[in-house]
């Protein structure tokens, strides 16, 4: 039973924290082709805590609704690539999902900056060891989480998934 507490783990960043513009993410909502549909992508801001991004998402496949699914979503951008991205530089990063049902996702990404407060991303969803789905987007800085912000913490257990 192994937990992943993300939103206790975070140190406390000051008001002057450089790195502050990538505490609330939003992704645009992005879809990717599977043979004879599409699977549609959506993810409230991905809020920031220490080097953890964290969300939950939604998947609807069409035409095959009962392949759809949701569930949170977590990636990992260590210190030096958050910093190489606050400078311009194209980053990698890997993360998980876990869905309402327990199946776990591999996730793998780059994200390359645009501006100081946007970007395209590129993301790798493993649904099996082999087959992933591709999904091309932009992201959009929103800054400092603050109390009144829509974006939530979230802390994820991974209890009951299916490793």
């Amino acid at each position: 039973m192994a937990a992943l507490a993300l939103a206790s783990a975070a140190p406390a960043r000051s008001a002057g924290d450089s790195l502050a513009r990538f505490d609330v993410v939003a992704i645009k909502p992005t879809t990717a082709s599977i043979y004879v549909g599409t699977v549609t992508m959506t993810m409230p801001p991905f809020v920031r805590r220490d080097t953890v991004f964290s969300s939950t998402y939604s998947a609807r496949v069409f035409p095959y609704f009962f392949w759809s699914e949701s569930g949170r979503i977590w990636i990992v951008v260590p210190g030096d690539r958050l910093q190489r991205a606050a400078v311009g530089e194209p980053v990698d990063f890997t993360g998980h999902g876990i869905s309402e049902s327990g199946d776990e996702r591999k996730i793998e990404g780059r994200a390359t900056p645009t501006g100081s407060r946007a970007g395209r991303i590129r993301v790798r969803v493993y649904v099996t060891k082999r087959i992933f789905l591709t999904f091309d987007t932009t992201y959009e800085l929103q800054g400092a989480a603050n109390p009144h912000s829509q974006a939530k913490s979230i802390t994820f257990s991974t209890e009951g998934a299916r490793l």
